[in-house]
């Protein structure tokens, strides 16, 4: 069974961090694009960070850029994403996405995890 899992979300104090993890099982990364979204409540889903499939590649919208990094670990077929410096604009459900570079009916979402930010 395809499935992506997300852990690592919680309630974190304004500039505090977390570690989000996306595990897949299923199918491996390879050939797969992977990207974190979030979405607050009342706003439209934003692509925080897009990694490329060779993993060459990563890039970041402009309101993590600095503040949070992703990364992709073969051997685990596991995606993290580490956020630093958390403000309360952060707060959203952050979603792992796995989309193939060519077959675009493969295209996978986690469930995802809450982060609140808040003091």
């Amino acid at each position: 069974q395809v499935q992506l899992v997300e852990s690592g979300g919680g309630l974190v104090q304004p500039g505090g961090s977390l570690r989000l993890s996306c595990a897949a099982s299923g199918f491996t990364f390879s050939g797969y694009a992977i990207n974190w979204y979030r979405q607050a409540p009342g706003k439209e889903r934003e692509l925080v960070a897009a990694i490329t499939s060779a993993g060459g590649r990563i890039n970041y919208a402009d309101s993590v850029k600095g503040r949070f990094t992703a990364s992709r670990d073969a051997a685990k077929n596991t995606v993290y994403l580490q956020m630093n410096s958390l403000r309360p604009d952060d707060t959203a459900v952050y979603y792992c996405n796995a989309r193939h570079v060519l077959f675009k009916n493969y295209d996978y979402w986690g469930q995802g995890t809450q982060v609140t930010v808040s003091s």
